[in-house]
């Protein structure tokens, strides 16, 4: 689906920033770049921006006019960072991206349209556009690189077919799937776990048996919001007998003096 997204980048003065979009189109998927009158391409500064997407440079489409770029679009999304005259549908980059699926869904193909380094879209341009797309960065500094712009879309536009698609935005660690994957302790061993750490207390002087106000209880209260695996049960476990070496070695050395 992602591959009938087409960036379009209009009459690019810097190379490099040929280069960052396409690194960014590919970290997010998207394939189809097509440049617009392009001051200076094919360049070696893009190809290092690119970083590895030269794949993505490689099959990038040039054309002369807007018109052409635009062939084949059903939307077409322009960005705009200034305020214009005639009112336009504006969208931030979230309502772009689901803007953008849902024409895809459909079918159609999807233009992301970015303007000139120093000037962005003239109003021509974004007359030919079906929606404005305002990134709300601080108006304090307001500029975005063109690279960056791109970034920031096509990640929206990213997340938003992961949601789609029921994919996960978070790459789970090793470590938390194993713990997720493993067998949770029962009654039983979360009891003498209970024991175990009552005695440490006591041991360390936390816990005072006479007066123990209601510690355990709440302690008991804690663990138990908790769906503590056998991993995990081992790890407390252990922290619970170290502890209770380093007391009783302690208590030895006090004992010989």
């Amino acid at each position: 689906m992602l591959q009938n997204i087409r960036v379009v980048l209009v009459n690019t003065s810097h190379p490099g920033n040929i280069g960052g979009a396409a690194r960014a189109m590919k970290n997010m998927g998207l394939s189809q770049l097509v440049l617009v009158q392009p001051e200076d391409f094919p360049s070696g500064e893009a190809v290092a921006r690119a970083s590895g997407a030269t794949d993505v440079l490689d099959a990038a489409l040039v054309v002369d006019t807007l018109e052409e770029a635009l062939t084949g679009c059903s939307v077409v999304l322009g960005t705009s960072a200034r305020d214009r005259r005639i009112p336009w549908p504006l969208l931030d980059p979230r309502e772009c991206a689901s803007t953008s699926l849902e024409h895809l869904e459909q079918g159609g193909q999807v233009a992301l349209v970015f303007g000139r380094e120093y000037a962005g879209l003239t109003n021509e341009e974004l007359q030919r556009c079906h929606f404005h797309v305002h990134i709300p960065s601080d108006p304090e500094f307001g500029s975005l690189n063109l690279a960056a712009a791109v970034q920031v879309l096509t990640y929206e536009v990213r997340m938003a077919w992961l949601a789609q698609q029921g994919q996960p935005t978070k790459m789970a660690k090793l470590e938390t799937t194993a713990m997720l994957n493993s067998q949770l302790v029962t009654v039983e061993e979360l009891e003498a776990y209970f024991r175990h750490l009552e005695q440490t207390l006591i041991a360390i002087r936390f816990l005072d048996p006479e007066k123990p106000r209601h510690l355990m209880a709440r302690l008991r209260r804690l663990y138990g919001r908790c769906a503590i695996s056998r991993l995990e049960m081992n790890i407390l476990r252990g922290i619970l007998t170290e502890t209770q070496k380093v007391v009783d070695g302690a208590a030895c050395k006090k004992g010989e003096e």
